[in-house]
């Protein structure tokens, strides 16, 4: 997966926004922070990992990609607002059950709201692709799906969303 251009395309698009909306020079890393757990909720709602009352099955695996790669935005959004860029971040090998590893990415981005440093924003990074990979993607199956939303959330910058 190459990164640094998945981090210029966010970038690209978060300063669309920005200026889009008259947001130039208005904080927003505590939006894009809750924004990213409320993703990670509709991931997690979408794997329907944690529902053990019922017996309904987890949405398509393109559902669920789509899900996981608009986390990817507020991840590499975080990135860019502290200017943590240039890492190289690792899969982990975790067999945790998935509701335990949506556990620990909230415990994540609470330890980089205490202290948004870039061992607590690899720690956040490396944990989502980790997640990634147990959920069934590869590399390219998340850049490809980003590259798609992004052409999306442009789309949607254009028809005023």
């Amino acid at each position: 997966m190459n990164l640094q251009k998945l981090f210029q395309m966010q970038n690209t698009l978060d300063h669309r926004i920005e200026t889009q909306h008259h947001l130039e020079g208005v904080p927003l890393l505590h939006k894009k922070i809750l924004s990213l757990q409320v993703e990670f909720g509709e991931l997690a709602n979408e794997t329907r990992c944690f529902k053990f009352w019922s017996t309904k099955k987890p949405s398509s695996n393109d559902v669920i990609l789509e899900e996981y790669v608009d986390c990817l935005h507020f991840i590499l959004g975080l990135g860019i607002e502290k200017d943590f860029q240039d890492i190289t971040p690792e899969i982990k090998n975790v067999t945790s059950e998935l509701s335990e590893q949506f556990l620990n990415l909230y415990i994540n981005v609470a330890d980089f709201i205490k202290c948004p440093s870039i061992n607590n924003y690899l720690n956040i990074f490396e944990n989502f692709l980790t997640l990634g990979e147990n959920l069934g993607f590869c590399e390219d199956d998340i850049e490809n799906a980003y590259l798609h939303k992004n052409k999306i959330n442009h789309e949607r910058q254009n028809n005023g969303y």
